[in-house]
């Protein structure tokens, strides 16, 4: 039995971007299983809380109509990540993150999910900025974020029960976005 859809699809020329379901649970837990590759988005789960993160943004989508999208790469119909907007009680700004299976790195895919991302956060949720919230030794989404346009704005803290570390906040406004998107080199 398939699960309904709570938002909307989104299109790149790569990828598909749609709310997450029920089905994505094994891909999704495997993708959080690796420690050394999910260390910078909360480490290592097990299948169980892993269980609890993917519930969590379906349940936000319900809620408050955004979460995160299951990345599904379309050349193959394989899920390769979750990204998109994201504002957890206590977070400091609306977010657009990132995190793209080991096996899929490399190939654009962050950015060019994350434009996508960015643009409807902008014209549907009517944010006036979106941050990334990118721990100080991640290197990868410090790339992404400056391919995207932003800039480093602050440090920062997220809330419990990641308190305890400081990292940075990059992100733009409405108005950078609309003229770094334009520079842009993915699919829209």
């Amino acid at each position: 039995m398939k699960t309904a859809a709570l938002g909307p699809v989104l299109e790149t020329e790569r990828l598909i971007l749609r709310p997450p379901a029920r089905e994505d649970l094994d891909a999704w837990a495997d993708f959080m299983a690796d420690g050394e590759h999910v260390r910078f988005i909360g480490g290592a789960q097990s299948r169980p809380i892993a269980w609890r993160g993917l519930m969590s943004v379906i349940g936000s989508w319900t809620a408050y109509g955004f979460g995160f999208f299951s990345v599904i790469e379309k050349s193959s119909g394989r899920w390769v990540g979750r990204l998109g907007p994201w504002q957890p009680e206590g977070w400091p700004g609306t977010e657009v993150g990132w995190g793209v299976a080991i096996d899929a790195g490399g190939k654009g895919y962050a950015t060019e999910g994350a434009a996508a991302a960015m643009d409807w956060a902008f014209e549907h949720l009517g944010w006036d900025e979106i941050i990334h919230t990118i721990d100080f030794d991640n290197a990868p989404s410090r790339s992404v974020a400056a391919k995207l346009g932003s800039k480093k704005l602050r440090n920062g803290r997220l809330p419990e029960p990641y308190h305890e570390k400081e990292l940075e906040v990059w992100g733009q406004t409405r108005e950078e976005w609309a003229r770094n998107r334009a520079q842009l080199r993915v699919s829209p």
